[in-house]
């Protein structure tokens, strides 16, 4: 998308500069927010393709925020920003349709390589789930873990009540360094269906040797 309108919802004014600026260095228009109600406004007047909102703001919290900006806009795209993100937080706001989110701190080419990647986007139908996830392991198997993380991202978007995904996300944590987040989507996977023995035997493999490493 050569151009595209962005709104940044974020109380912190710090966040609200350095994503203006960022992202207004690409080409993007950028408008600000700095609280839920103002946000639900210019949605409704303006002509948004992308909403970058923070999960923590005074008043109308992100999630309320997300579920008021989809009923307006059911078709518009929105990532939530966190610096308290966890697994919850993140499959809440997927349920509610989220397409992906972003915790801080964030550097400006983290931030406009994600917002690259979901105004490029195409919805994914149901019918896709297991393909996507055949072709993140296959994409993770070749190194590139960004792509299939954000690829994972979205087969749990589109289902987040099954386990494969979270279980592939917590693979692609303990690969890039992150083993408490791989620990905690272990454990969401077998929250989700306490057979699944890939989620079961990762997360034994993890506590019990964290230097221990996933295949793809």
């Amino acid at each position: 998308m050569p151009s595209a309108n962005i709104l940044v919802a974020d109380d912190e004014k710090s966040i609200r500069l350095t994503v203006s600026q960022a992202l207004a260095s690409q080409g993007y228009e950028v408008a600000t927010a700095t609280d839920g109600k103002t946000a639900l406004e210019k949605i409704e007047t303006s002509d948004i393709d992308l909403l970058l909102l923070d999960i923590q703001m005074p008043g109308m919290d992100g999630i309320e925020v997300l579920q008021a900006a989809k009923t307006q806009r059911p078709a518009l795209k929105v990532v939530m920003i966190s610096a308290h993100g966890s697994v919850d937080n993140a499959v809440e706001a997927m349920k509610l349709g989220a397409i992906d989110y972003l915790q801080k701190p964030f550097t400006p080419s983290e931030l406009r390589e994600l917002v690259e990647r979901v105004l490029n986007r195409e919805p994914m139908t149901t019918d896709d789930y297991d393909a996507q996830i055949a072709q993140a392991r296959k994409v993770a198997a070749a190194g590139d873990y960004e792509d299939a993380i954000a690829l994972t991202k979205k087969c749990i978007g589109l289902h987040p009540e099954k386990a494969e995904g979270f279980n592939l996300l917590g693979e692609l944590s303990e690969i890039s360094g992150d083993q408490s987040e791989a620990l905690k989507n272990y454990r969401v996977a077998l929250d989700l269906d306490p057979s699944y023995a890939s989620a079961s035997q990762n997360l034994d493999r993890a506590a019990r040797d964290p230097k221990s490493m996933p295949s793809f």
